[in-house]
């Protein structure tokens, strides 16, 4: 027997692989929307971000109190910049074409003096590669024997292709310049708080602007923390860096926040969510947007890394990427799990936003009631929300009434004659025309 004739012999059978075909086809849609790609997109408040919050003031606690600790104990590695020094520069290739070593210059550097050097990198490539040599300040005659050194065993060529010693050039690095680009930076980083704090309370509100300048410090030591426990060299590059992820962090602080202000509009009316839940939303809401951009801000700061420092050999270049990575996945981290749980704590401190919470757990406990007198859920949902939506609708409805009051021009009033009666504003003074036609008659005058 067919299997087309099975099934007509079988109405049952082929009824029950239609419905396990859509049972299938609906549990496979259910659980794509339950992954959490998909929940990231459709930003619909699945993660609870804000009510975890105690977990994430415990990791960044820790964070912090580590960073401090390292900051006091172990502080920064100063760069040559910051502690003053001798650099001495010399050409990358030799006569016979060959690449002078790292390792090399480090070690003629070591046995012409007894000392070795703080730092020795190779910058540029090519032709124009050349071999820097840093170390702690060096006498004029302790700078003569390691050119002479450098310049016997390694041999490097000068721009006319031949050996030449004048092709070793040096440097000597004053601890004042790094000092007072260091001063200059903290004015600047002050002078930037000063107007954000202005800004951001202006803009939002004076919790919205705490917990931003909250997160914002946040992002400040973490990266410092991070230079000073990897034991990363500070440079005059590092401390520039830093001051540019400052932006970027209050940028999407900013961004969280306005979607918190859109959420919360006229919540205190509303009994469908509380001021929690709402931030929460918001949070989910704008979840993916700061993935992506983080992740779009961090390619270009990936090539400085890639080509500038891997190809180029650009140790500016190395300094300047490493600060900006390691802020721009601070204030990312901030702005979601930090800022914004602040905020909510913050603003669940006053008595308003309390009372609401209130109502809207006795509201909830009014419907738990129903249901189990026999009410549908979809019933009373139904019923809450028009309620919420005439409430906003109101609200709407007198904004723009007084927008529209304000934006009409005053009526003149009517004045009063000495004998009582009201003269209107528009009656005919001296001068003016009556409005009547002024055509003759076609009579004579006598």
């Amino acid at each position: 027997m067919s299997s087309e004739d099975h099934s007509r012999s079988n109405p049952s059978a082929s009824d029950d692989g239609a419905a396990s075909a859509v049972e299938q086809e609906g549990a496979g849609d259910a659980k794509k929307r339950d992954s959490i790609f998909h929940r990231l997109y459709v930003g619909t408040g699945a993660f609870d971000i804000i009510g975890k919050r105690k977990r994430w003031y415990l990791m960044f606690a820790v964070l912090m109190l580590t960073c401090i600790a390292s900051l006091a104990f172990k502080g920064f590695n100063l760069g040559i910049d910051f502690t003053g020094g001798t650099q001495i520069q010399l050409p990358a290739s030799t006569q016979q074409g060959q690449q002078i070593s790292e390792e090399r210059a480090r070690e003629v550097f070591s046995d012409a003096i007894g000392k070795g050097p703080a730092e020795v990198q190779t910058v540029g490539t090519g032709n124009t590669a050349t071999v820097q040599i840093r170390s702690e300040s060096l006498s004029t005659e302790e700078v003569n024997n390691v050119k002479a050194a450098l310049f016997e065993q390694l041999r490097p060529v000068g721009e006319n292709g031949q050996p030449s010693q004048q092709a070793i050039s040096d440097t000597a690095v004053s601890a004042s310049w790094g000092g007072e680009i260091s001063r200059q930076a903290l004015i600047a980083l002050g002078v930037f708080l000063v107007l954000v704090t202005v800004f951001l309370a202006l803009y939002f509100e004076k919790w919205m602007a705490v917990a931003a300048l909250a997160a914002l410090l946040h992002d400040v030591l973490l990266t410092a923390g991070v230079y000073s426990i990897v034991g990363l060299e500070v440079t005059p590059a590092s401390v520039i860096g830093l001051l540019t992820i400052l932006g970027y962090s209050l940028y999407d602080t900013v961004v969280v926040f306005d979607k918190v202000r859109e959420n919360t509009r006229g919540l205190l009316g509303l009994t469908r969510r509380t001021y929690p839940e709402a931030a929460n939303l918001a949070v989910n809401q704008t979840l993916a947007r700061s993935i992506n951009t983080s992740i779009i801000a961090l390619l270009p700061v990936v090539a400085l890394l890639v080509i500038g420092v891997g190809m180029l050999g650009v140790g500016t270049l190395n300094d300047l990427a490493l600060v900006q990575m390691t802020g721009m996945l601070a204030g990312t981290v901030s702005s979601v799990l930090l800022a914004t749980p602040l905020l909510v704590d913050l603003k669940m401190r006053g008595e308003p936003y309390q009372r609401q919470a209130e109502r809207v757990r006795a509201r909830r406990a009014n419907l738990a009631r129903k249901a189990t007198a026999g009410a549908s859920q979809d019933e009373q949902d139904a019923a809450v929300e028009a309620t919420d939506d005439a409430t906003l609708e109101d609200d709407l409805r007198k904004e723009k009434a007084s927008v529209a009051a304000a934006s009409v021009p005053a009526r003149a009033q009517p004045t009063r004659s000495p004998s009582g009666r009201q003269k209107s504003s528009r009656s005919s003074k001296s001068g003016r025309p009556t409005g009547k036609s002024s055509r003759p008659t076609g009579k004579k005058r006598r």
